[in-house]
């Protein structure tokens, strides 16, 4: 795959990843009620960590068997620059999260959605300062991405107003989550995806951990009352649903990456609407066909990319053949 190139299997992985993260917001959410901030995320990210943790000794001990010395040596040197690149995902995943829940005791959910989405733009538009050519069709697909998250972010006659506290915590969320998407797409070339995504939960977990006990009160009657959000949040969300993100990324543009995990709104909507039996409104359902539709468009230039590629090469192929032909007679 060229690297101009998304593939189906980078966006199907990356759906199921806005997938889970669609249901997570129910569970985020719920967990709210019962702990602080800072305790939720540090118990799941560290629990997301700590589920990857296994898999990861387990399998490097299976194929550290097939393995020459040589390779086992390059390995350890990539395991220490995984362990350095994770760390860095995990400063901006830990930023990005916890300026996001904190922007909830300010504005509304609905605010907060729309310009945490604002990563949307945000990652192409990074991109071009290095030199990334982004297709006109994928600029379009973002615009109708964000009409569709505003459909679905605010109600009939409302807006923003005035800024608040709340609103800037967001802005400065997005701003992080764009870090964290640009340097995904950029550790992932060279680094194992399991390892990057476990050494990010472990870093992000261990700052929202000793900001909790600096900042917060922690009480484990608290941490039991929310423990079926947490397990959801640090399991699926963190442990899988990130981890799909990182693996992903390795099969599509960043550009297009930040659009297709956009689609957590909509899945949020909609597993809201079928977990809590909350009424889907018009302006919603309409929000959720324009997301739908702006996915749709942006793969529309690598679809078209795919078969002149197809073409190029039966070409080529009939050319050599021809080639041959002629060289035997």
């Amino acid at each position: 795959m060229s690297k101009s190139q998304t593939s189906f299997k980078g966006v199907f992985i990356l759906l199921l990843t806005s997938f889970i993260w669609g249901i997570s917001f129910v569970s985020q959410s719920q967990g709210a009620e019962h702990v602080e901030p800072f305790t939720f995320m540090g118990v799941r990210t560290l629990m997301g960590a700590c589920v990857l943790l296994p898999f990861i000794l387990i399998r490097d001990k299976v194929s550290a068997k097939k393995m020459t010395d040589k390779e086992i040596a390059n390995r350890r040197v990539q395991n220490k620059r995984t362990i350095f690149y994770g760390m860095i995902m995990g400063v901006f995943l830990a930023c990005a999260t916890n300026f996001q829940q904190f922007a909830f005791n300010y504005s509304t959910a609905g605010k907060i959605a729309f310009i945490t989405a604002m990563y949307m733009f945000f990652v192409p538009l990074v991109g071009l300062f290095f030199r990334k050519r982004i297709p006109l069709i994928t600029w379009i697909a973002i615009i109708l991405g964000f009409v569709g998250i505003y459909f679905l972010s605010f109600a009939k006659g409302a807006g923003f107003g005035d800024l608040n506290k709340g609103d800037i915590l967001a802005f400065i969320c997005s701003l992080f989550f764009t870090g964290q998407i640009l340097l995904i797409e950029r550790f992932t070339k060279t680094c194992d995806g399991v390892k990057l995504s476990c050494v990010q939960f472990f870093t992000a977990g261990s700052i929202s951990f000793i900001l909790m006990l600096i900042f917060e009160e922690p009480r484990w009657v608290n941490i039991k009352a929310a423990a079926l959000p947490l397990l959801y949040s640090g399991l699926m969300s963190c442990g899988v649903a990130y981890t799909l993100q990182v693996v992903g990324q390795k099969y599509c543009e960043a550009s297009i990456a930040s659009l297709l995990m956009c689609m957590e709104s909509v899945f949020a909507v909609l597993s809201a609407a079928v977990l809590l039996h909350e009424r889907l409104t018009g302006r919603e359902i309409v929000g959720c066909l324009i997301m739908f539709g702006a996915i749709l468009l942006s793969q529309v230039t690598d679809i078209v990319k795919s078969k002149r590629g197809d073409k190029d090469n039966r070409t080529s192929s009939i050319e050599v053949s021809s080639t041959d032909s002629a060289t035997v007679d």
